[in-house]
């Protein structure tokens, strides 16, 4: 790991004016405030958990897998970086959060997003009410920066130290916004590699800041996204490795919606090519956050602090790298997007625990609140806490059955001239006109994992108004759409729990999925977007 050092005497100076003190007010609300647990969470970019995404994390595996619980069935709320993002900050769905893209106008780090729901952020709860001391570092959202949007001066609430990388994911040359001072990093690994800057940030912040005040730690790195820029000394690791031929890799999705149905099928030689040295190049890139989680855990050892630490790993979405002949990207309904890694350890959670019960990033904030001792039916979060699952005392009978998941598809105005024949509405095209987005790509979902279900229903908002069903216990691969052979009461009833989900707030969105069987729903896809006036035109120029 690169030194990538900066004066250590500003850096704890800093952290001294910075710190908030403990108050009656805190102790308060959030109960006892002697040894409340201290809090990591470690939040990559585009990691994926269906094509071995965790793989070339060893150490990772070890030191928060092996110590404590995986989730097997963590799933995100929208299958891209800022809405994901923002639904991990608020503990809300999109359409409460209203972030439904990367863009300005996609509410993404906007001054409305800035207004609205940075204050009421899990962070901005621990800081504001529980005397955490809050430390970031990292992505933040995609368009944070923005001129539009306050610049880097703008310092959201809740942090108080913050060093947020302006806008999208970069490993050089980028620009670091460090307590709302611009600090702009060229291309010398061992002082601006980002991965590495993150990992040595956060480890001065846990040698100078208060002893007397629990901490929050969010790590956000730019791997595994593109650009894919790996350290040097692992740029030729895994050199003879291939995105994984699973059974929908290459595979026409003949029975899936319009975007899937365009991909050509074989793929040309061209994009297997890229798509094969993507995935060994984003493999590369994880081998640094390797070792920056290695260097947390011991950091945190050494100062004894570890044992009353919960240190939490995730991803913002999901990736796929050739499944149903999509080259590569996120944006799909399928659970090579929508599924990610979890891996949690800390007090009063065993080692080598795994659980198949369906969480999702709306949770990861409840969680943290909760075990701050922060009550979270006093928020407007739709998420609840899993606490109780990492320490034993909860089980399937009396958990959520299914989880929500949105989409809103983006595409341009005017036709790519590449691909004329594919008209207006598409984005994100391949040169082979392979498009992994466009404007009717807009769908919501029930994810439902329980006993009794392991299914997936979906609804386009699109003219064909367009359904997808699957089976996951007998189809993972998700290869047959069985929306017309499933039996029409399942239809009627996964069509009325997608309609309750898409229109929940708080407590509504913790409902379990429970059915009376003496009572029919009409089953009317039709229905579902018309009420959501929150949403954005279809066609937007990129």
């Amino acid at each position: 790991m690169g030194s990538n050092s900066f004066s250590l005497g500003s850096f704890s100076s800093c952290l001294l004016i910075c710190v908030t003190l403990w108050s009656e007010q805190s102790c308060g609300l959030f109960g006892q405030s002697n040894r409340r647990p201290n809090i990591v969470l470690i939040l990559t970019d585009d990691l994926d958990i269906m094509m071995g995404g965790l793989n070339p994390l060893s150490k990772t595996k070890k030191l928060i897998g092996d110590a404590g619980i995986s989730f097997t069935n963590a799933f995100v709320a929208s299958p891209l970086c800022c809405p994901s993002r923002a639904s991990i900050l608020t503990g809300k769905y999109p359409h409460n959060h209203h972030v439904i893209n990367n863009t300005l106008e996609g509410n993404c780090s906007s001054t409305a997003w800035q207004k609205s729901e940075e204050p009421q952020t899990f962070p901005a709860l621990l800081k504001t009410y529980g005397g955490y001391q809050t430390f970031f570092a990292g992505k933040y959202l995609n368009q944070y920066g923005h001129p539009g949007a306050g610049g880097v001066e703008h310092v959201p609430l809740g942090w108080s130290y913050w060093l947020g990388l302006e806008k999208n994911s970069k490993y050089y040359n980028y620009t670091l916004s460090v307590n709302g001072k611009a600090q702009k990093h060229g291309a010398d690994y061992s002082k601006d590699y980002l991965t590495d800057v993150l990992a040595n940030r956060s480890l001065e912040f846990l040698q100078y800041k208060s002893s007397y005040q629990p901490f929050f730690m969010m790590v956000s790195t730019p791997a595994p996204h593109s650009p894919w820029t790996a350290a040097p000394q692992y740029q030729d690791s895994f050199n003879n490795t291939k995105a994984p031929r699973d059974p929908n890799f290459d595979v026409h999705g003949k029975d899936k919606h319009w975007l899937i149905r365009q991909a050509k099928t074989p793929m040309t030689n061209s994009s297997v090519q890229f798509l094969d040295d993507a995935f060994r190049k984003r493999w590369r890139t994880l081998l640094s956050v390797d070792d920056l989680v290695e260097s947390i855990v011991k950091k945190l050892e050494a100062r004894g602090e570890l044992e009353n630490t919960y240190i939490f790993f995730t991803s913002d979405n999901g990736y796929h790298t050739g499944q149903f002949s999509l080259p590569l990207d996120k944006r799909q309904l399928y659970e090579f997007d929508i599924r990610v890694p979890l891996m949690v350890r800390g007090p009063n959670i065993k080692p080598n625990q795994t659980s198949q019960l369906p969480v999702a990033n709306v949770d990861l904030g409840p969680t943290i609140l909760d075990i701050a001792g922060y009550n979270v039916n006093k928020t407007q979060m739709d998420g609840m806490s899993f606490l109780p699952i990492m320490q034993g005392k909860i089980n399937s009978s009396s958990w959520r059955t299914d989880i929500l998941v949105e989409y809103e598809g983006e595409g341009r105005n005017v036709s790519d001239p590449a691909c004329p024949l594919l008209g207006p509405g598409v984005s994100e095209c391949f040169p082979d006109c392979v498009c992994e987005d466009s404007y009717n790509n807009t769908y919501a979902c029930v994810r439902t994992v329980a006993p009794s279900a392991n299914l997936q229903y979906c609804e386009f908002d699109d003219n064909e108004v367009f359904v997808e069903v699957y089976n996951m216990t007998a189809d993972p691969y998700q290869l047959s759409n069985i929306a017309k052979t499933i039996e029409q009461e399942v239809l009627e009833r996964m069509n009325h729990r997608l309609m309750m989900l898409q229109s929940c707030a708080g407590q509504t969105c913790r409902t379990p999925g429970v059915y009376d069987p003496s009572v029919r729903f009409e089953f009317n896809p039709r229905q579902m977007f018309s009420s959501h006036s929150w949403r954005l035109g279809r066609l937007r120029p990129k």
